[in-house]
C-alpha cells in the first residue's frame, strides 16, 4: 500500500502545486468494504477554504481517473491539515518549535516507539524533543508519524496567523 500512496503522491503533487497549494500528506485507508484516499493540502500561508478543497478535488479526481492508479471503488477526501496538523515536511517541524507533538517511530528508540514532547530543535535530520524535562534526539527518517497536540498556545498561534 505504501508504494501505491507514493505513486499517487507523485501523480497529484504537480496538479496541487500548480494550483498554488502545498501538498501536505496523502493517506490511503482501507476498511472492510471501503477505501478512503485522503489528501491534505494548504495554501503557502497555511489557509484553506471549502471552495479550495472542492477545486482541488475536481482537478485531482480528473488526474486519478485518467491515470487509473486506484483500482476499484474509493472515496476521495480533500482537507486542510488543521491546527493539530500532521508534521510531514521540514517546514512543518521548523514552524512549530516550542509546541507539543505526538511522535510514533518505525522502530523503538531507547525502548520506546511513542513519544509526546515539546519540539525543541531541528539540526539536519535530527529532531530534538523534550520529554519529561529531558532531551530526546530522533532522526526524521525513523519517524512513522508525527502530529501536533492541540493546546491553548497552538490555538493562539493559529489565531494570530489567521485572524477571522
Amino acid at each position: 500500500m505504501a508504494a501505491l500512496v507514493e505513486k499517487i503522491e507523485i501523480l497529484v503533487k504537480p496538479t496541487v502545486e500548480g494550483m498554488g497549494f502545498d501538498l501536505v500528506q496523502v493517506k490511503l485507508m482501507e476498511g472492510n468494504k471501503s477505501r478512503l484516499l485522503q489528501i491534505m493540502a494548504e495554501r503557502p500561508d497555511g489557509s484553506m477554504t471549502v471552495d479550495d478543497c472542492a477545486e482541488i478535488s475536481n482537478q485531482v479526481s480528473a488526474v486519478l481517473d485518467v491515470e487509473d492508479v486506484m483500482p476499484g471503488a474509493y472515496r476521495l477526501e480533500i482537507s486542510s491539515p488543521g491546527i493539530d496538523r500532521p508534521l510531514t515536511r521540514l517546514k512543518d517541524y521548523e514552524g512549530h518549535m516550542g509546541h507539543l507533538a505526538k511522535i510514533e517511530l518505525v522502530l523503538p528508540v531507547n525502548g520506546r516507539k511513542r513519544y509526546t514532547g515539546v519540539l525543541k530543535s531541528l539540526v539536519g535530520d535530527t529532531l530534538t524533543i523534550e520529554v519529561d524535562g529531558k532531551p530526546v534526539a530522533i532522526e526524521l527518517p525513523d519517524i512513522q508519524s508525527a502530529k501536533l497536540v492541540l493546546t491553548d498556545e497552538l490555538i493562539q498561534q493559529h489565531l494570530k496567523k489567521h485572524p477571522q
